[in-house]
């Protein structure tokens, strides 16, 4: 059921919310500005922090279709945009020249019709939905080539396509469109200008613990404050890709299945895997070094819990 876009920050505060996404209130002030203004959000930052989540969140908690542009190196317009229907379009024309019902003119009007037309995800964003415009997610844009964004300028710009053989598609409605990208490269400013940005950093330990309770609630708090600690300590270190929210969670979700009440060396080393996802960062941290930052958590943790 479609649902109304937020008229306040507090309200877009809300509908993250809603859909079990833990923000601070400066991406729901972005968002809400977005929306409000028909405007795309670019969200940068590093992987597993949550950028793809939010378009999926919008989509559940606004009832849109959500339409995903997932990007690679290579990415054209007949994967992104549209591409013709060449077998039908060949039948079509074997069919004309076996009835011989039809001169060139007419065939060639005829094989480039609608009928024709593959609709790839941004096409698809354009058209009209009953249920409100669509949550167009363009994925890591980073990945694709320079002459792709060159292309995207028109969508974002004036949310239009242009297809020679037919016109120009406008959307009667613009769709919400998230842009995540995981900075491998710079993107475009042309594209930056067009968007509303916003950076989402890894969140601190008050928030992941509060993700965690969201997402992993089969973790007892005791062992969900050891991760967390455990975690905000590891992205402390020199690694070559630190652990994201994903990571976190599917730590959390990897424990309990080990009916692992409490973190111990043996634990970590034997899971780091689920964390770390590159050999030289395991080996690195694998050993004395998981020791070490196991046991500066259970002090720090000792303290706070005297404290209290």
């Amino acid at each position: 059921m479609k649902k109304p876009i937020p008229d306040t920050v507090d309200a877009a505060l809300e509908l993250l919310s809603d859909g079990a996404y833990v923000a601070d209130r400066s991406l729901a002030t972005a968002l809400f500005l977005s929306l409000k203004l028909n405007r795309p959000l670019f969200l940068e930052g590093e992987a597993g922090v949550g950028k793809t989540e939010i378009a999926r969140v919008l989509s559940e908690t606004l009832g849109r279709r959500l339409i995903r542009l997932q990007c690679y190196e290579g990415l054209d317009v007949s994967s992104a945009v549209y591409e013709w229907n060449y077998a039908r379009q060949m039948v079509e024309i074997r069919l004309s020249e076996a009835l011989g019902d039809r001169d060139r003119d007419r065939l060639e009007a005829d094989i480039f019709d609608e009928r024709f037309l593959i609709h790839r995800p941004l096409l698809q964003a354009l058209e009209p939905n009953p249920d409100g415009a669509p949550v167009l997610l363009i994925d890591e844009l980073d990945r694709t080539d320079e002459p792709f964004e060159a292309f995207l300028l028109e969508v974002l710009a004036d949310f239009q396509i242009t297809i020679p053989e037919i016109g120009t598609v406008k959307a009667e409605e613009p769709p919400l469109v998230i842009i995540t990208s995981n900075r491998t490269r710079e993107i475009h400013d042309a594209i930056k200008r067009r968007c509303f940005y916003y950076w989402v950093d890894y969140p601190d330990a008050a928030r992941e613990l509060e993700i965690l309770r969201i997402k992993a609630p089969n973790a007892s708090a005791d062992l969900s404050a050891q991760i967390v600690a455990f975690i905000q300590k590891l992205r402390g270190e020199d690694l070559f890709k630190l652990p994201g929210v994903a990571e976190t969670i599917d730590w959390a979700h990897a424990l309990t299945q080990l009916d692992c009440m409490t973190l111990d060396p043996d634990t970590i080393n034997n899971t780091l895997g689920t964390l770390l996802k590159y050999q030289d960062d395991i080996a690195k941290i694998q050993g004395s070094e998981a020791s070490r930052l196991l046991s500066e958590v259970q002090t720090e943790l000792a303290i706070a819990g005297a404290a209290e």
